[in-house]
């Protein structure tokens, strides 16, 4: 009998195929993704830096930052925001509007969205978190999961702090259904266009300035 692991690993697998990306941990949001990744790297000491971003963008991005115990620089940036961009300062990267054949970029923590109606993987409420790093894999999978490993947790022993932003079995499932269609009839796979979005120039507002 399959388990909800299960089904979560095989929509990961499949994340892995086609982006090229050694590991992936998927997540209930994009922008918890973000706030994990950030996380893992206070967890090893990069902490209470400047991280710059472009000041049109998502509100979670600079949420992230700054929950995560460092500060937000915003650079000059146009209302329309294509693809993804890195959070300079860090190697984790805002790939919400990117998600196609081979994206992955060696040694970085890249982060997707699959929520919304304009993404192109549409499973209502989801993201994950592309990386090569083993270390960063095992971190951000128990980190997800309140600190859980994979199994009962009348079995488990705890040894970290987590957050419940794992992913439901059922969207997982739907992740693995519906990632046929980046695949052409032969198995290869599929390129995708960047998605292009306006944003709000969020360098107006105090909160973020902390």
């Amino acid at each position: 009998m399959t388990s909800v692991y299960d089904i979560t690993a095989e929509f990961e697998r499949k994340l892995c195929d086609y982006t090229g990306a050694p590991y992936a941990v998927s997540v209930d949001n994009q922008s918890n993704a973000l706030f994990l990744a950030l996380m893992y790297e206070a967890s090893i000491g990069k902490v209470g830096r400047t991280l710059s971003i472009p000041k049109h963008t998502y509100p979670s991005v600079p949420c992230a930052i700054i929950h995560s115990g460092n500060h937000v620089n915003f650079v000059d940036s146009t209302k329309i925001l294509t693809g993804e961009y890195p959070l300079f300062g860090s190697k984790v990267w805002d790939s919400a509007l990117r998600f196609t054949a081979n994206m992955y970029r060696e040694d970085q923590m890249q982060c997707l969205s699959f929520t919304g109606p304009y993404k192109h993987l549409k499973l209502g409420k989801a993201g994950a978190i592309l990386t090569d790093s083993k270390e960063a894999y095992k971190w951000l999978k128990k980190a997800r999961f309140s600190g859980r490993s994979e199994c009962s947790y009348h079995d488990d022993y705890f040894d970290m702090l987590g957050w419940n932003f794992y992913l439901l079995p059922e969207i997982a499932a739907k992740g693995v259904r519906d990632m046929q269609q980046f695949y052409n009839l032969d198995g290869t796979p599929k390129d995708t266009a960047d998605i292009s979005l306006p944003y709000p120039d969020l360098s107006q507002f105090k909160i973020y300035k902390q």
